[in-house]
């Protein structure tokens, strides 16, 4: 991961080009020409703001944000995370979609006394946040629905630019959901105030580095508890603790073993309960390395699970969490012939990756910050 410096996005992509094993993708090259001209713009924009400050109350344009949307593995992550990287801004948040929604939420409830609390939380994000980056855009939820349209409008028009990454075109967005009436005003702002961007690929670069570590078990091939056994064992050099839960948020989630930087969980007791995004954001930010036994195949008998695992496969990756799990079938096979939605794809996409060498070598990236620029507790 480049650290944040003057350097622009043409230049940061020449230099992934150069080096052994990156495969340059034109259709690539055309988008890191769009981030090239919005970063330029951002540089612009700042440059002649510090000049306009207490010379005139006049303040230059701001400039207009990105959608880039396509298929799964496509490059769309990493073209955003080496646009967000080389911005020599320091007002600027970088989020999974997901947990941006769970921060929307918390937000509101601790608004909820004032007379419009999505203004005001508007207000609150737009003075710590010029860029704000939300990965894989896409809506399921009704409530989310509801919200979208408004807070999206207010946040533009407070001067904070979106660059936002999806599986879906503007257009494909919450196709339908219940009451996607009320969601056609999010969309029409959306293609109004962001240049709408299509990557498109025949290739998919999660699966162009295959070199596995022995982190992810079948089952039925025998001796994965052994095999997961033992790799606990030599991660936490005898620094296991005495504790069979830990405590998350308010509640006590029970697991196997625990060290300080590795947890072991039974996928019943992790998917199966009632947990929500914001408690797999906590494990995922306190712990680098997760042990998960017993995930069974997807389905729609345990529906259910399947959706929380979908949130905690999301937040792990978008952490760098390393995961090591023993698994009912292997990951490109976990879910059924009636499941070839891009959700599924993405999570058998994202489970391949994190096997490879390159997504272990990744530094945990534990992004604890709150929705408006404060430290998550």
């Amino acid at each position: 991961m480049i650290q944040d410096k003057a350097i622009s996005p043409r230049a940061w992509y020449q230099t992934a080009c150069d080096k052994a094993g990156f495969v340059c993708d034109t259709r690539q090259l055309a988008a890191i020409d769009e981030l090239e001209a919005l970063w330029q713009q951002l540089v612009e924009f700042k440059n002649k703001r510090n000049q306009f400050l207490g010379r005139s109350l006049l303040s230059p344009d701001v400039p207009k944000g990105l959608y880039i949307w396509g298929g799964v593995g496509r490059g769309k992550t990493f073209l955003m995370d080496g646009f967000y990287h080389c911005l020599p801004y320091r007002r600027k948040r970088r989020i999974h979609f997901h947990h941006f929604m769970v921060e929307v939420h918390q937000e509101m409830k601790l608004l909820a006394r004032e007379s419009d609390p999505l203004m005001a939380l508007a207000d609150k994000i737009e003075r710590s946040t010029r860029l704000l980056c939300l990965d894989e855009f896409h809506v399921d939820d009704i409530a989310d629905a509801m919200i979208l349209g408004r807070l999206l409008g207010a946040l533009l028009e407070r001067g904070v630019v979106l660059l936002t990454t999806s599986n879906y075109p503007p257009d494909g967005l919450y196709p339908n959901g219940l009451q996607r009436q009320n969601f056609l005003p999010a969309i029409a702002v959306l293609k109004r105030e962001l240049k709408v961007l299509h990557l498109d690929s025949d290739t998919d670069y999660r699966m162009l580095q295959m070199e596995r570590d022995p982190i992810f078990m079948v089952a039925q091939e025998g001796a994965s508890e052994e095999r997961m056994d033992s790799l606990f064992r030599r991660l936490t050099a005898g620094s296991e603790e005495d504790a069979h839960s830990i405590k998350v948020r308010q509640t006590r989630i029970a697991v196997r073993r625990v060290s300080r930087e590795v947890v072991w969980f039974d996928f019943k007791v992790l998917c199966g309960g009632h947990h929500d995004q914001s408690d797999y954001l906590e494990i995922a930010h306190r712990y680098p390395t997760i042990f998960v036994s017993g995930i069974p195949k997807m389905s729609a008998e345990n529906g259910a699970e399947a959706r929380r695992f979908t949130w905690l496969i999301d937040v792990l990756y978008d952490n760098h969490v390393k995961l090591v799990a023993s698994f009912a079938a292997a990951p490109d096979a976990l879910y059924g012939s009636e499941r070839h939605d891009s959700e599924a794809q993405r999570i058998a996409s994202r489970l391949t990756e994190m096997q490879t060498r390159h997504y272990l070598e990744l530094p945990h990236c534990s992004r604890g910050a709150s929705l408006t620029g404060q430290a998550a507790s």
